[in-house]
């Protein structure tokens, strides 16, 4: 039979091509609810990567905040801006980022897990380790944007696993991002510290390093297993909850991935705004 038409062909071969480029994976730390708001050098790089990056289908976000008993990922239409932090200006309250969500790519990342049951989630929303970066990356609140919780009861190996079965949303092309911070010990932050830049104690600065170094070699396992690395480790995560976004990002790093560090600054002794860019 012969071919009347090179159009069915076409539209097939641009989708092979679609489906062997993977979208980035981003690791970033959010520091204080105020980069929300404020102009800074922070801020500002999650503006550039937000113009850099091809522009996703979606936007789904592994922030240190919504920690869950089971795995859950927001499916409704409209997440709701959640103000999850207190003592700050009125302005930060006011904020609202009213990006859709999207119940296909809920569906597509409930169908994609398969080591653990993914539940449709109608009630949480955005909480600020999502949109205080979204907001700046996206102003115009035009992408969809989810979330997907961090069991609480499951150990680091189990999330760097469960992690490497979103790869197939990179294809899909959807924007993941983790959202923490690689030190994060807010029991020891010099509050009197907070405007001298790039401020870290000297174990923070450590651990920066160490973390850096285990990154560049592709040395995951070494990131799973934290806890063995030195007792500064347990210093800069005294719980894991800010820690495991980052482990959610380096597990979707193919062999064909470049990295690259931004925002490698300490804050107030015992926080690092360090993040990383793969792909």
């Amino acid at each position: 039979m012969a071919i009347t038409s090179l159009e069915p062909f076409y539209n097939w071969s641009k989708q092979l091509q679609t489906n062997d480029v993977l979208m980035p994976v981003l690791f970033i730390g959010h520091g204080s609810p105020m980069n929300g708001i404020e102009d800074n050098e922070f801020s500002r790089s999650w503006s550039k990567y937000g113009r850099e990056i091809p522009q996703p289908k979606a936007v789904l976000v592994v922030s240190a905040h919504w920690l869950t008993n089971g795995t859950y990922v927001t499916a409704m239409d409209n997440p709701k801006t959640i103000h999850d932090f207190g003592g700050f200006p009125k302005e930060l309250f006011d904020v609202q980022y009213p990006a859709k969500g999207s119940l296909e790519v809920a569906q597509d990342t409930q169908k994609i897990i398969t080591s653990t049951n993914v539940h449709l989630d109608h009630d949480w929303g955005l909480d600020h380790g999502t949109w205080t970066v979204v907001r700046h990356m996206y102003p115009n609140a035009d992408i969809p944007v989810l979330q997907l919780s961090i069991d609480y009861n499951k150990p680091a190996s189990y999330h760097y696993n469960l992690a490497k079965e979103l790869l197939q949303l990179r294809r899909k092309g959807v924007l993941i991002i983790g959202s923490g911070n690689m030190v994060h010990n807010l029991r020891m932050v010099a509050w009197d510290k907070l405007n001298v830049d790039n401020y870290g104690f000297d174990w923070t600065q450590e651990m920066n390093a160490i973390f850096k170094e285990k990154i560049s070699k592709g040395d995951h396992q070494a990131l799973i297993e934290y806890e063995k690395l030195n007792k500064a480790a347990l210093m800069a995560i005294p719980t894991p909850d800010h820690y495991c976004p980052m482990l959610y990002a380096l597990a979707l790093q193919t062999s064909n991935d470049t990295v690259e560090f931004f925002n490698d600054k300490a804050v107030g002794g015992s926080l690092t705004m360090t993040s990383v860019k793969i792909g």
